[in-house]
């Protein structure tokens, strides 16, 4: 069993009764409900979720919230952690805010290295597995689709059975040093094209030194394609 993170109460009423208060029962009553809907949700989208509530001081007595007035929402992403915690608060005369603490487990089919794979490997269905995973313990997110992958380039090596992640592998290069790419020079809407040389290697988005083969005049432009570039006129 997880440890659960302690309890921060950050508004506490001192002075309210037994008989008009809201006791530790209605803030775990919330909070159950809401990760129960949270769970019921997911479920709808193939993943399942298994949670506990974390405990309450017994002692514990807030002012008085409104019937159906208790909102409750997740203050750390329960994508990325399997102890998020809950912001739960009342809005009444007298508001009132603190923090409950869950164990998750998010299980999950999530991509993975069917096989050892280098730096530099562009990434194709044969190099793809498909695993059940708790996806919230993998902590810079694991990616679930493959058209969020497949094409992309490893940034390092990995072995066999490894969840791909974002940090794992980047978009490759879409000129190359030395490749003719098609010049477009913009403005507004009126464009002119002319054929260059890349002088260096880039990925969309990156500027990049290209050789006008009419002019010969070496200009930088943005990559917004495989072989296309755009300055602006």
């Amino acid at each position: 069993m997880r440890i659960l993170i302690p309890i921060m109460l950050i508004l506490f009423s001192s002075t309210a009764q037994a008989s008009d208060k809201t006791g530790p029962e209605d803030i775990l009553k919330a909070g159950r409900e809401f990760m129960e809907t949270f769970a019921e949700t997911q479920a709808s989208e193939g993943f399942e979720a298994n949670f506990t509530v974390g405990s309450l001081d017994p002692r514990l007595a807030l002012a008085p919230c409104p019937e159906n007035g208790i909102d409750v929402s997740f203050s750390s992403d329960p994508w990325k952690t399997t102890q998020p915690s809950l912001m739960v608060s009342c809005q009444g005369e007298r508001p009132w805010r603190m923090y409950l603490s869950v164990s998750l487990d998010i299980y999950g089919d999530a991509l993975v290295a069917a096989r050892p794979l280098s730096r530099g490997d562009r990434v194709t269905t044969a190099m793809v597995a498909t695993e059940r995973v708790v996806v919230n313990a993998i902590r810079r997110g694991a990616i679930t689709e493959p058209e969020n992958l497949l094409g992309l380039e490893m940034k390092r090596p990995v072995n066999a059975g490894t969840p791909f992640t974002p940090d794992l592998v980047t978009a490759p290069d879409a000129v190359a040093r030395g490749d003719h790419v098609m010049i477009t020079a913009r403005n507004g809407t009126f464009a002119v094209t002319s054929r260059g040389k890349a002088l260096a290697n880039a990925r969309v988005g990156e500027q990049v030194l290209v050789e006008n083969l009419s002019s010969t005049r070496k200009i930088r432009a943005r990559v917004t394609g495989p072989g296309q570039v755009e300055v602006a006129m």
